[in-house]
């Protein structure tokens, strides 16, 4: 079957998923909206407003200028487990998502977002660009609550799980489900996306939560050519980077006009912030601190947090200095929209509405909050962490700073403060003690739901066997072609985690390429088109063909089928009986020097 419906018209006004305005009988009026905007791999020192002297962000500048920011304001070092934190009010690692790859990107079923939040309360919700918390169901974000959904697959544009070689410009866009044709660049597209929702809400009076979640200014570096331009001083890197930051920017100002224009400007709340520390601008400005993405250090995850409303009084200019927490976005939106909190969660963050008017923090002074960077298969204790109480950082459970004094974090004072790191080591010891037992809560992509009768893998979810990053890795089969040879034979160490929702008979489609590229198992692909910026399109890497003899399915790590490969096929299939529950799936293309884990697969039900 066709893995997905190619369309090469934009989405109709109203999308699949989407539920009639008329339905809830919720007045905008009665409630604010909800518009947010996170960015990638942007970091505190990358808008003009924190102190940047380069990179041009006049509107976001202007929003900061009229708005409520948080200066001490943290996250996760990379993206995925900030967005399970973002979405949810729960520490990353209690979500399941502690990496961006390797079925630890998904967010837990029994996870409720915003989006189920403010849906139930009779909000539409819509999320537009970069989810990755899972691409397959029950983990998409058309599973979790938001009713209008356009994005793109994985973790960026190009990326494994994405649409084949999208590659910024003109790409292919999951609208609730189904991929759609676009023009443009991509920031641009799931901004004019978000305001046609917006748009649709505002006239039919009914009041929105609109989640615009940029991939950019993350890697590849592509931009349009005038926003590069901006910045001729700069090394090409840096120049496409903060063109990509300028173009978000001109992006937020189209948005921050459109609510004045439809009149809805006073009564919604308006966000913006970034998923981790920089990824590309450390070396031009970076508030005087240590480390960027990834890092355990002050740069690696405390980044901007800017908050208007000015129906609710935040339409000043403050700055609040006080240590908080993605985990508490959740329970402040919900505290200021007066929706329903959901009975069944309690929420590791508190609503910071009293930081947001810059009121006493008195409560706060000794509140202790963590992070870290886990990115393996399963977390490891003090692994890339920071344990934070008011200026206070423990690193890794050894290094201790006070960022009020030493905000490059370069004098370790841990021996003149025993008190002080014991404390701190104690609250880590009790966090991880209650979330040690979640962690072997393996999310499980589900196969055999009635509603959702096929699905497709991607070599992105891999468990065990390091998964290709990006489309260009699939393209050179790095895994078939490693940089240093070795006589040892290939070995496919892998398997995705499923969970097989009722016994039957299932078909099985094995594909080397994604079933929208047409392209033979066997054959080979011409490298695409480039486009502006620093990068090298993922597409322009040509595909090496693979000679494959033979597919075998394993499962549990049992072989239970296998087949020739003939010259030509596009796609090999089989059928397999699987057992209600839990297993790991393992197809594999035989290879004369041994095996591949087969990058693609789609699994149907067989009437069961």
């Amino acid at each position: 079957m066709l893995r997905w419906l190619i369309c090469l018209t934009l989405f109709a006004s109203v999308g699949l998923n989407q539920s009639p305005f008329s339905a809830t009988g919720l007045s905008a009026a009665d409630h604010p909206n909800v518009v947010i905007v996170i960015t990638d791999d942007q970091g505190y020192g990358d808008v003009g407003f924190t102190g940047n002297p380069v990179v041009k962000t006049p509107h976001i500048d202007a929003l900061a200028a009229e708005s409520t920011s948080l200066s001490d304001y943290h996250v996760a070092p990379t993206c995925s487990p900030t967005r399970s934190a973002f979405v949810t009010g729960h520490w990353t690692n209690r979500t399941g998502v502690w990496h961006t790859i390797s079925g630890r990107s998904m967010l837990r079923d029994n996870e409720i977002t915003f989006g189920e939040i403010f849906r139930d309360a009779g909000y539409e919700t819509g999320m537009f660009g970069k989810w990755h918390l899972g691409d397959n169901y029950p983990y998409r974000a058309e599973d979790n609550g938001f009713t209008e959904v356009y994005r793109h697959g994985g973790g960026g544009v190009g990326q494994t799980p994405d649409f084949w070689d999208n590659a910024y410009f003109d790409g292919s866009y999951f609208h609730n489900g189904k991929p759609v044709r676009a023009n443009g660049f991509c920031t641009d597209v799931f901004f004019e996306k978000g305001n046609e929702f917006i748009t649709r809400c505002a006239k039919a009076d009914q009041p929105f939560l609109a989640y615009i979640a940029t991939n950019a200014p993350h890697g590849p570096l592509h931009a349009p050519q005038k926003y590069i331009d901006m910045y001729p001083d700069m090394k090409d890197n840096v120049a496409t980077f903060f063109g990509m930051i300028t173009n978000i920017d001109d992006n937020v100002g189209k948005t921050r006009a459109l609510l004045k224009e439809l009149g809805i400007y006073e009564n919604t709340i308006f966000i913006f912030t970034t998923d981790n520390g920089t990824a590309g601008g450390a070396n031009i400005f970076n508030a005087e601190m240590r480390g960027k993405k990834g890092s355990p250090y002050e740069g690696g995850h405390r980044v901007p947090f800017v908050f208007h409303y000015p129906r609710g009084g935040f339409a000043t200019a403050r700055t609040n200095d006080t240590l908080c927490h993605a985990v508490d976005v959740v329970p402040t939106l919900i505290e200021l929209c007066d929706v329903p909190a959901p009975e069944t969660v309690k929420f590791d963050g508190t609503s910071i509405v009293s930081l947001l008017k810059d009121q006493p923090a008195d409560s706060f002074e000794k509140r202790m909050l963590i992070t870290d960077s886990q990115r393996v298969i399963d977390p490891i204790k003090w692994r890339q962490s920071s344990v934070m109480q008011n200026k206070w950082r423990l690193i890794n459970g050894k290094e201790l700073y006070n960022i009020a004094d030493d905000p490059g974090q370069s004098n370790n004072i841990a021996k003149e403060h025993p008190e002080q790191v014991a404390s701190m080591r104690e609250f880590y010891e009790a966090w991880w003690a209650e979330l040690e037992p979640t962690f072997s809560q393996t999310t499980e992509m589900i196969v055999g739901h009635p509603d959702h009768p096929e699905v497709t893998f991607t070599a992105h979810d891999w468990i065990g066997q390091a998964p290709p990053w990006n489309q260009a890795a699939i393209r050179a089969a790095a895994a078939v072609f490693p940089k240093k040879a070795s006589k040892k034979k290939l070995k496919h160490n892998g398997h995705w985690a499923i969970q097989v929702h009722r016994s039957g008979t299932y078909q099985v489609e094995l594909r080397r390429w994604p079933e929208e590229s047409g392209t033979a198992i066997g054959a080979a692909l011409e490298p695409g088109k480039d486009v502006p910026g620093s990068s090298r399109a993922y597409r322009t890497t040509p595909g090496r063909a693979i000679s494959v003899q033979a597919a075998e399915i394993r499962v549990d790590g049992r072989a239970v089928a296998s087949t020739k490969v003939e010259p030509g096929d596009s796609v090999v299939t089989m059928q397999i009986e699987l057992t209600e529950g839990s297993h790991e799936l393992s197809p594999v293309f035989q290879i004369p020097t041994g095996e591949v884990g087969a990058y693609y697969c789609t699994l149907s039900t067989m009437g069961n």
